[in-house]
């Protein structure tokens, strides 16, 4: 066996020393955000391809404010926050708000962002419970989105969760499909209602032929499982056409809509704040 020595470590940059203590210093303000309850949903409508006028359902997508009142980037804290308490409890402020909007409007239909570690968090599961628990009809209304990189990693807890809870009435959609690598097996035992697709193989679709290919090649995997497709990221009337025409269920993106703190079915028409 031929021996390889390591190269020597190499001292941190300037830049990466700075990157990584404002790293600390917004993950620092996350925690003091989440302390405080300073959070809201942003709502952004999911479509019907074949009545793209009305919402499916609504995505809610969690903002979390600094103390300036400026919205912190999810970018910038929610990778570290992920695999962390933190993102146990960002979780749950998400589920919580989600909850809260359900029961405030009993027309709505809401997909709540999760990530599978948050499964086994007691005060993730207490949430869910006390809030089904006021209103058992919130359950049918209510969609639980999972990443599926984050599926994938515990597939044995997050089909034993689904199994439970899809008794209730919860629905299950596996976000942001495509973008890891999906064992086809878990996703035939997952049984989740509708499958995302990730932005990454949508966007410029109607031009591009390799996202045409790969979309269509998900799409097909989808609909063999009985599952609802959501194409995400659609941005134009040219893409939008073009996954209609393809047979494409459901559609969200800034073409359809932006995420706004402002609840659309509070003020039809009137002018969103997007966030």
């Amino acid at each position: 066996m031929t021996e390889f020595n390591s190269p020597p470590d190499e001292p941190a940059s300037p830049l990466d020393f700075a990157i990584d203590q404002q790293s600390r210093v917004t993950m620092a303000s996350v925690r003091r955000a989440v302390s405080r309850g300073d959070a809201v949903l942003a709502f952004q409508p999911v479509v019907q391809a074949e009545r793209t006028e009305l919402p499916a359902f609504y995505e809610g997508l969690i903002r979390v404010f600094d103390e300036t009142g400026r919205i912190i980037p999810l970018r910038d804290f929610m990778p570290l926050a992920e695999t962390t308490e933190l993102g146990r409890q960002i979780d749950c402020m998400s589920l919580s708000l989600g909850l809260r909007a359900l029961s405030e409007e009993a027309s709505l239909r809401l997909s709540i962002n999760m990530s599978a570690r948050s499964i086994g968090y007691p005060a993730w599961l207490r949430t869910l419970r006390d809030g089904l628990s006021q209103d058992a009809r919130i359950a049918e209304r209510l969609i639980l989105e999972i990443t599926e990189s984050s599926a994938m990693g515990m597939p044995d807890l997050v089909g034993k969760f689904m199994h439970d809870v899809q008794d209730l009435g919860i629905s299950f959609a596996l976000d942001d499909f495509g973008a890891g690598y999906t064992s086809f097996r878990y996703l035939r035992d997952f049984c989740f209602d509708m499958i995302k697709i990730d932005g990454q193989f949508i966007r410029e679709i109607a031009d591009q032929r390799d996202n045409q290919v790969l979309t269509s090649a998900l799409q097909s995997i989808a609909h063999h499982f009985d599952m609802f497709t959501v194409a995400e990221s659609v941005e134009t009337a040219d893409d939008a056409a073009f996954l209609i025409e393809k047979g494409i269920d459901c559609l969200q993106g800034y073409y359809f809509g932006a995420p706004t703190i402002v609840p659309p079915w509070k003020t039809p028409g009137s002018s969103a704040v997007r966030l």
